[in-house]
C-alpha cells in the first residue's frame, strides 16, 4: 500500500506549470530588478519551510492507532523545528549571491487534539477521528520578522488553526501494525519580514494555507512506541512585497508549492502519557529561481525534528 501512495504523491508534485519568470519585477532594471527578484524569490523559498514548521510529520505524534469511537480523546503539546535561512533584507542589488540574514533552528509550538468519531470495524478499518490543532509561530526569534497588525496573534506570536480527519485501516493487534490515513488543513495568518523604515531595501508579508496528506504505520512494543510514515503537502498563500526605492508600488505574488516528506517517531508510553520524538525529511525542489542565495538552495531538502507530550483519555 505504501509504494502506490508514495508514487501517487510523487506524481502530484511533478504536475506543475512552468515557473513564472518573475514577471512581477519586469518594470524594474539594474539593482532595483535584482532587489525585486531577491524579494520575490525569498517568499517562494521561505514558504515551504514555514509550511513544514506548522505541519510536521505525524498528525498524532507517536501512533497511527485511531481512538476507537466516541468518548475517546487525545491531547498533544508539541514543538517542530527546522533549519531556517533567510535572505538579508538590506541587500543592495549588487551582482552575485544574495547574503543571508541569519541561520537558526527555529522551534514552533503546536497544540494538537484528536477525538474519536466512529469505531469502525473490529479490525480498525474505517474508524474515524477528528483532528484539530493550534499553530503558534513566534516572530521574536528572528530579526525583522513580525506579525501583521490585523492578523490573529498572541503578542508577538501568529496564531493559526488546523482541522482534519484520520481514517483507520488496521488496528495494532498481534503481529500487524496500526495503519491510518489522514488529511488536514492548516493556516498561519500574515507575517512580515523586513522593515523599510529601518533601512531595509525590501520587505514582504506572507500568509500560509497548508494541506497535509499522511499515511502512517505504528507498532507498540511494551512501553516503546514506534511509528513512521510518508506524506504530501500543498502550500498556498499570498505575498505582498514592497521595495524601498519604489515605495508607491506594492507587488502581489501568488504562492503555490508542494513537497513530499517521510518521518519516523520513537517514544515511550508512561501510563496515559507518551513522550515522543520525531525526525523527518522534506524533499527539495528546483523552483527555477533567478536569485542565488548564499547557503541556501531550494533543490536541497530540509531535515526537521519534533518533540511531543501526548495524553490519552
Amino acid at each position: 500500500m505504501r509504494a502506490p501512495l508514495l508514487a501517487f504523491a510523487l506524481a502530484l508534485t511533478a504536475v506543475r506549470p512552468a515557473a513564472a519568470q518573475l514577471s512581477e519585477c519586469s518594470p524594474f532594471s539594474g539593482a532595483s530588478r535584482r532587489i525585486c527578484d531577491a524579494a520575490v524569490d525569498g517568499t517562494r523559498a521561505f514558504h515551504p519551510i514555514a509550511g513544514l514548521l506548522v505541519s510536521g510529520g505525524n498528525p498524532v505524534i507517536g501512533t497511527a492507532n485511531t481512538l476507537g469511537g466516541l468518548g475517546h480523546f487525545s491531547l498533544t503539546a508539541r514543538a517542530n523545528a527546522a533549519d531556517i535561512i533567510l535572505p538579508d533584507p538590506e541587500y543592495d542589488g549588487s551582482p552575485g549571491e544574495v547574503p543571508s540574514s541569519e541561520e537558526l533552528y527555529a522551534p514552533v509550538p503546536l497544540l494538537e487534539g484528536a477525538a474519536g468519531i466512529y469505531g469502525g470495524l473490529p479490525s480498525g478499518l474505517l474508524s474515524v477521528d477528528f483532528l484539530g490543532s493550534a499553530q503558534l509561530l513566534p516572530t521574536n526569534q528572528i530579526d525583522n520578522l513580525t506579525v501583521d497588525g490585523d492578523a490573529r496573534r498572541i503578542g508577538d506570536v501568529a496564531l493559526g488553526f488546523g482541522y482534519g480527519l484520520r481514517v483507520g485501516v488496521l488496528r495494532d493487534e498481534g503481529p500487524l501494525p496500526a495503519v491510518s490515513i489522514s488529511a488536514m488543513r492548516r493556516n498561519i495568518p500574515r507575517v512580515a519580514y523586513g522593515d523599510l523604515e529601518q533601512g531595509d531595501e525590501f520587505s514582504y508579508a506572507v500568509d500560509l494555507q497548508a494541506t497535509n496528506l499522511r499515511l502512517v504505520a505504528s507498532k507498540q512494543f511494551a512501553v516503546l512506541q514506534v511509528a513512521g510514515g510518508i506524506g504530501w503537502d500543498r502550500y498556498t498563500g499570498d505575498a505582498e512585497i514592497q521595495l524601498r526605492d519604489q515605495p508607491a508600488q506594492a507587488l502581489d505574488v501568488d504562492l503555490k508549492e508542494s513537497r513530499t516528506l517521510a518521518f519516523l517517531n520513537v517514544g515511550l508510553e508512561l501510563a496515559a502519557l507518551s513522550v515522543v520524538g520525531e525526525a523527518g525529511y522534506q524533499s527539495g525542489r528546483n523552483e527555477e529561481l533567478s536569485t542565488d542565495f548564499r547557503d541556501f538552495d531550494t533543490r536541497d531538502g530540509n531535515f526537521f525534528a519534533g518533540l511531543g507530550l501526548r495524553v490519552g483519555f
